[in-house]
């Protein structure tokens, strides 16, 4: 990449908290201005599609954007970045993300240190966030191999129609799974429910590294039968 490993990982902590300061954000202010659980969804839903848009945009040429471990691991074994500055991406994430959820709890005046106890477990929200997560990384992976200039748009679409499509409202991250089980508001998450749902979720992002990897390979010419051009008579 034409940054250094250091601005990247700066682009990686200021885009993954900037995403979970919105989706914690706009939780907390979807709560507090409707009680209708379905429009407060929708309130969380819109910003974070957006801001997804607008991050990979800006960030995107820095550090490739990735604001995701399931992401970075992905494309860690597609050996398309290195072993240590993976490592260090999803410590950068990690560490976005809770000061992310920090800053919401700052902007609206919350105690900063909190810890979820809205459940999310079973058997339907694990296969959710393995859907979730699948869907996220095959679509960044196609979008990638086929439409560069189009991938924030699609990432952004694809999280606003996984938000409402999956029983887990999507979470399809781990840093985001551990930001949000740091605030006990509308988007958060026990801290005990978090490592099925990262398990669920680096399930789906290989899976669909499989897939892609297959599906949007280029094809190969097929073998056709040499035609013998017939001999002029002499």
């Amino acid at each position: 990449m034409a940054f250094d490993l250091r601005r990247r990982l700066v682009a990686e902590v200021l885009g993954t908290g900037l995403l979970v300061a919105t989706v914690v954000g706009s939780g907390i202010m979807a709560d507090r201005l409707t009680n209708d659980v379905a429009l407060a969804l929708l309130g969380n839903t819109l910003p974070t599609g957006a801001i997804l848009v607008v991050l990979i945009t800006i960030l995107g040429p820095i550090s490739g954007a990735h604001f995701n471990p399931a992401v970075t691991l992905v494309f860690a074994l597609r050996r398309e970045i290195e072993a240590n500055a993976a490592a260090a991406y999803v410590a950068a994430q990690v560490l976005g993300g809770v000061a992310g959820t920090l800053l919401a709890h700052a902007m609206f005046e919350l105690p900063l240190l909190q810890a979820s106890q809205t459940i999310r477990t079973g058997s339907g929200q694990w296969i959710a966030e393995i859907v979730a997560a699948f869907g996220l990384v095959f679509t960044i992976l196609a979008g990638l191999r086929f439409r560069l200039e189009a991938v924030a748009w699609l990432v952004g679409l694809y999280i606003t129609a996984a938000y409402w499509f999956t029983a887990s409202t999507s979470f399809a991250n781990p840093a985001v799974a551990i930001a949000r089980a740091f605030t006990d508001t509308f988007a958060g998450i026990r801290p005990i429910d978090v490592p099925a749902f990262i398990a669920a979720q680096l399930l789906g992002a290989i899976l669909a590294m499989i897939v892609a990897g297959w599906l949007t390979a280029e094809a190969t010419p097929s073998k056709t039968s040499a035609h013998l051009e017939p001999k002029a008579a002499e």
